[in-house]
């Protein structure tokens, strides 16, 4: 038998210019191999990276307070800017990737939040770091639904839960590595070192991004049938040559189109994506997805902007509390973990209520256990405080596992990167009231008070999903949209 390389192009299902069912049929029969993870790893690496940046503030916040003695009202502003600029980047990036591709919108969102964080470094005055935070949160709330998307897309059914759920899982490791960055930045070089470092790393990045392939389920339904029909003999070239074995039999198309999916994807005048997310067969899913992000949001940045300065209040050095709160973020790796697994073997459904339903109850247990005297770096009270939070860390992280794979399973492929972009800025409307909202509570009611609201919302969030949400789990995408 000839190399992968010398032989034609990888059998289609007969057809020279696929549509999106043809695309979908040969998707999902090839085997997961070394070609997908290559470009998984791709993806997840881009996500490390800024997740890195987006979690410097949770560290540096203490220091940044001391260097340009703000107020508690201006941190809160100043934690806030990275979540408007995140709100905004969801709605641009997403509505732009459904039209204009996955691949280029991908690579624009890392220059932007690169060029920021370095920016960052040098801001001379508040308002200037609030800007450059601003533009790494567009650059940043741009990646998360294009990177969604494009997973969900090259990754077979049967497996895509469990993938999305691991890329997930690199925001906890990035949240891990930008505590240690500041642990070991902070003391020697100052918190503005910390951010050139980081923008350094979306240098190195970005040329790795740089191999990443169009989605061909995009290309597809865009109408572009050449292109799609290139980059998937593409893959399944490369999915041979990974495996080393010639590629199954293309089965059946795995849905069959209705009279809506058919219209909606017709060339010329037709149901635009953001239409798309209020039609009536998706309108309740927009409902709970949206409801979803926000309730969950709010409770998990209300609490995690704060943690660093609320230990620092109760007795804990800068440093000191940057480390115990990168310590109980470790609690995160083995949340996401759970939570993959749990996804493909449970459930979408089940396995985010789960997590959001633990997560309420954890950091209830958590502002109880911060709460009383001001607490030494020692004794039983610090240990309590640390088992809490690395159980609270657990099952938050797990929890946005659950949020990044459910979310764009929810939508068809021309609206799934707008409906993961604007079920994300809805989040992230929550993420910006969160930090401003948890000091008043704690200056009227104490640190106990605002982590007993965001156990509310995380509640609310769980409440949304056991009533509105419907199951996706190992269904083909196209056929779980239509």
């Amino acid at each position: 038998m000839p190399p992968a390389a010398e032989r034609p192009a990888a059998p289609s299902s007969g057809i020279a210019r696929p549509d999106a069912a043809d695309i979908a049929a040969r998707l999902e029969r090839l085997p997961m191999s070394g070609y997908q993870r290559r470009i998984f790893a791709i993806i997840a690496s881009a996500w490390l990276v800024d997740q890195i940046d987006v979690a410097l503030l949770t560290f540096l916040l203490g220091a940044i307070v001391a260097a340009f003695g703000l107020t508690p009202t201006e941190a809160g502003q100043l934690a806030a800017m990275t979540f408007a600029g995140q709100l905004v980047g969801n709605i641009l990036a997403g509505t732009a990737s459904d039209r204009f591709g996955r691949k280029a919108v991908f690579q624009v969102t890392m220059v932007v939040w690169g060029l920021a964080s370095l920016a960052a470094a040098a801001a001379w005055s508040l308002p200037a770091l609030m800007a450059c935070r601003f533009l790494i949160g567009v650059g940043v709330g741009g990646e998360a639904p294009v990177a969604q998307a494009m997973v969900s897309e090259i990754v077979p059914a049967r497996v895509r839960g469990k993938y999305i759920a691991i890329l997930e899982g690199f925001w906890a490791v990035g949240y891990v590595l930008s505590g240690a960055i500041s642990f070991f930045v902070l003391p020697y070089l100052g918190w503005r070192w910390a951010f050139v470092v980081v923008g350094l790393l979306s240098l190195v990045v970005l040329a790795v991004r740089r191999t990443m392939p169009e989605s061909p389920r995009w290309l597809a339904e865009a109408g572009r049938t050449a292109e799609a029909e290139s980059a998937m003999a593409a893959m399944e070239r490369g999915v041979e040559r990974a495996t080393g074995r010639p590629l199954p039999p293309v089965a059946p198309s795995p849905v069959a189109p209705t009279a809506a999916a058919t219209a909606a994807s017709l060339p010329g005048p037709r149901l635009g994506a953001v239409a798309t997310l209020f039609a009536p067969e998706y309108r309740l899913r927009t409902v709970m997805a949206f409801g979803l992000w926000f309730f969950a949001l709010i409770g998990f940045f209300g609490l995690n902007s704060w943690i660093a300065v609320l230990l620092k209040e109760r007795g804990f050095s800068i440093v000191g509390s940057v480390g115990f709160v990168t310590l109980i973020t470790l609690g995160g790796i083995p949340g996401f973990a759970a939570a993959a697994a749990l996804l493909e073997r449970a459930g979408r459904k089940p396995t985010t209520a789960l997590f959001l339903i633990c997560a309420a109850a954890a950091a209830y247990l958590y502002g109880k256990a911060g709460a009383g005297t001001v607490l030494t770096v020692s004794g039983v009270a610090v240990t309590w405080l640390f088992v809490a939070g690395f159980v609270m860390q657990f099952f938050m992280f797990g929890m946005w596992s659950c949020l990044y794979a459910y979310t764009p399973e929810l939508y068809p492929t021309r609206a799934r990167a707008t409906g993961a972009g604007f079920a994300s800025a809805f989040g992230r409307i929550g993420a910006i009231l969160g930090p401003m909202i948890v000091p008043v509570l704690v200056r009227d009611h104490g640190p106990a008070a605002a982590f007993q609201v965001g156990a509310g919302g995380f509640l609310i969030a769980a409440l949304l999903v056991l009533t509105l949400g419907v199951e996706t789990r190992g269904k083909v995408l196209e056929a779980v949209s239509h």
